[in-house]
């Protein structure tokens, strides 16, 4: 049966952006960036917009890899689509099923996080306080997170992909917005005088709620997915 040509709806897409923007890889990068620049003796003017070029990089790559994968994604036959959105679908499952199973048992087995070669990278790239620095920081991060935690991402452009308009433009416009907010917020908070220890803290805290949401939230996009492809339920 052929993929019906519907696109989600905006709180599908605003549901799954603002789980994903938990994200523990953008979010602790920008972490260790403040930190060096507070360690540094930077201006607030200076962190900033150090802070705001940083967050700028991520959302730029970050749309511009979804917006390359959804055009050629929209670019396949539509009877094609079918199978691809099956093998995402079953895809997706299995990635928040290890979500999933990280709440409860977490760093034991295999799991979705950055390998620690390129994690070292990270950390090298996040002392370097330059503008050019700061730019591939933050594409970099893009770069590796989205083929290793980038699956809530991936449910989206797949189900955006298949009907490819400016509506659709507009809604992967929506999930990059959301997903770099929690970047901007942090920046906010830490420039007003917030704790930078707190909001550590914070993060490891919540480290295992992170993840059981995005388990779940990956289980429920990847039955959907499939759910679309065999023509069960139409999603407009």
């Amino acid at each position: 049966m052929a993929v019906e040509a519907y696109i989600p709806t905006i709180a599908v897409v605003v549901t799954t952006a603002a789980i994903d923007s938990i994200n523990p890889c953008a979010i602790g990068v920008l972490i260790l960036m403040l930190s060096v620049l507070l360690t540094g003796g930077k201006s607030i003017s200076r962190m900033l917009f150090l802070g705001g070029l940083y967050i700028f990089s991520v959302f730029t790559v970050y749309f511009l890899a979804g917006l390359g994968l959804m055009y050629f994604l929209a670019g396949i036959p539509l009877w094609l689509t079918e199978y691809i959105s099956l093998s995402v679908g079953a895809l997706i499952i299995a990635a928040g099923i290890l979500e999933i199973k990280d709440y409860f048992w977490y760093g034991k087995g295999f799991s979705l996080a950055i390998p620690a070669v390129f994690a070292k990278k990270l950390h090298n790239l996040s002392n370097r306080t330059t503008i050019v620095g700061i730019i591939l920081l933050g594409a970099f991060v893009s770069a590796v997170e989205l083929p290793c935690t980038g699956a809530p991402y991936l449910a989206i452009i797949t189900l955006l992909s298949q009907y490819f308009d400016f509506t659709a433009l507009m809604l992967l416009i929506l999930y990059n917005i959301i997903f770099v907010a929690p970047l901007v917020i942090i920046l906010i908070l830490v420039a007003s005088g917030k704790s930078l220890y707190n909001i550590k803290k914070w993060k490891q805290e919540n480290r295992g709620i992170m993840r059981l949401c995005i388990g779940l939230l990956l289980v429920a996009m990847g039955w959907l997915l499939i759910l679309i492809a065999n023509g069960t339920i139409n999603l407009g």
